[in-house]
């Protein structure tokens, strides 16, 4: 069933619908175990399907680890990832020789470009407890003129990720975080942005209207979400957690996104438990895609192009000793980048 400003209804699995300029999106939920000594979960591994074990079993999946979950080095080009990460920590080595650690809150975004290998490992450093993770991946397309940029990756540390609060009639509140785009509101008078995103995304062009945030809203709140600046965005929002929740007249479930007319307002009424969302939002490349796997070009040619490209060179190969690197211990967050600049969250 749909109405006016609801395009469709679809379920949420692992990996959620998406709509251009957005290629792909997961979100990843796993109730780890404590680790062990090598920060992998201390707990047998039998019966699963060790290097693709995407079957949730006793609250957790391996992915393609064999030791630690998470994804060994892999290959990308022509496209981007944004990893938003709410809870556990999450290791990122790359064939330019950066490293980091983030999580927590913080978001990394990698411009994949003309091609970088990397891993990003989910290391389980408590050793006397549970280690609860929680994550989107979010695959965002490069235009044409950007597919072969210089790969780049940009913290967005969680104590300089811009956030909205705002109260309903009733005093309950609604929470934003804005990973990508700007809020503003004439309702409330709010308004903020994002912070910068790497300089070749489709994002950090302004007129693409590209919006990814995280919202919360209180048990028993309502919140509007204010119209898009363009009429030709695309909207996605995904009701990932939660009980029930009214958007407009159409009553979602936990478990269930829509697409949505990004020219209205759309108005929230939640139910008894605190409601979740994942918003989506940005102006279509519509341009053409050839996409096999890890490479998303625009066409046929350009992928083959890739394939040899990668058997040739590797896309600088790989310096760490391992594939699934870890990076120890501590729970210090920090990335270090191509050119050997370290940085840190900032202290608050």
């Amino acid at each position: 069933m749909t109405h006016s400003t609801i395009r469709q209804v679809f379920a949420l699995g692992l990996h959620w619908p998406t709509a251009d300029p957005f290629l792909f999106c997961a979100h990843h939920r796993d109730l780890y175990p404590r680790g062990n000594d090598i920060f992998g979960p201390d707990a047998s591994l039998a019966g699963r399907e060790i290097g693709s074990d995407f079957t949730l079993k006793d609250g957790w999946r391996m992915y393609h680890g064999s030791r630690v979950p998470g994804f060994p080095s892999h290959p990308h080009r022509g496209f981007e990832t944004v990893t938003v990460v709410k809870q556990g920590f999450v290791d990122h080595a790359d064939s330019m020789n950066a490293a980091g650690r983030y999580g927590a809150g913080d978001t990394q975004w990698m411009t994949a470009g003309a091609g970088v290998q990397h891993s990003e490992m989910f290391p389980l450093l408590n050793q006397d407890s549970d280690n609860p993770m929680e994550l989107f991946q979010i695959w965002l397309n490069l235009p044409a003129r950007s597919k072969m940029v210089a790969p780049h990756f940009k913290m967005l540390w969680r104590e300089q990720t811009p956030q909205i609060e705002l109260l309903d009639s009733n005093g309950r509140k609604t929470t934003i975080d804005l990973i990508a785009g700007s809020y503003s509101s004439t309702t409330n008078g709010a308004a903020k942005a994002a912070l910068a995103p790497p300089p070749n995304s489709w994002a950090a062009d302004s007129n693409n209207h590209v919006r990814i945030w995280t919202v919360k809203i209180d048990a028993q709140g309502k919140w509007q979400l204010p119209a898009s600046n363009s009429s030709h965005v695309n909207r996605m929002i995904y009701f990932y957690r939660g009980e029930q929740l009214q958007v407009e007249d159409h009553n979602l479930s936990a478990g269930q996104g829509i697409e949505a007319d990004c020219s209205a307002t759309l108005q929230f009424n939640n139910g008894a438990q605190d409601a979740f969302l994942l918003i989506l939002e940005g102006q279509p490349i519509a341009e053409p895609m050839a996409q096999h796997g890890p490479f998303v070009m625009n066409s046929r040619e350009q992928l083959l192009a890739t394939f040899d490209d990668y058997q040739r060179t590797q896309f600088g190969g790989w310096p760490w000793p391992d594939r699934d690197q870890v990076h120890g211990g501590e729970k210090i967050r920090f990335a270090r980048h191509a050119n050997a600049v370290q940085e840190f969250p900032p202290q608050n």
